[in-house]
């Protein structure tokens, strides 16, 4: 099976060894998005929420880039560094999926990269 990898300037840049994004047939594995800035790749730390809301831009750039929408999103995975959060994702995401939501799971990890309070990967399937 050919894998495409999707990469857009509209989100942030890996910071390691991975891709944004990988297409395979037409499933989209996209990679845990943490909160930094695209633009300056410094991370945005206001609140929580600002957190959540710029971890759902840049996947939303990425979804775009890959030609999907966040309807196209199958299944998502919040880590949270507490789930204290977890009211708050619910009310974000409100704001960028609709019903049917995707399957999704939400943990609570000791650590996220740079300290950062949420880290969202998704998997999405595109129309043939």
């Amino acid at each position: 099976m050919q894998k495409t990898i999707i990469h857009t300037d509209k989100a942030p840049a890996a910071i390691g060894t991975y891709s944004q994004a990988v297409k395979a047939g037409n499933t989209v594995y996209i990679s845990g998005q943490i909160p930094l800035d695209p633009a300056s790749m410094e991370i945005v730390n206001d609140s929580f929420e600002a957190q959540a809301v710029r971890v759902f831009d840049n996947m939303g750039a990425i979804i775009e880039a890959a030609g999907g929408s966040f309807a196209d999103v199958a299944k998502l995975t919040i880590l949270l560094s507490d789930m204290e959060f977890f009211p708050q994702v619910n009310e974000v995401m409100a704001r960028y999926f609709n019903e049917p939501y995707p399957a999704r799971a939400a943990y609570a990890v000791k650590q996220l990269p740079k300290n950062v309070d949420i880290e969202v990967e998704a998997i999405m399937v595109l129309a043939d």
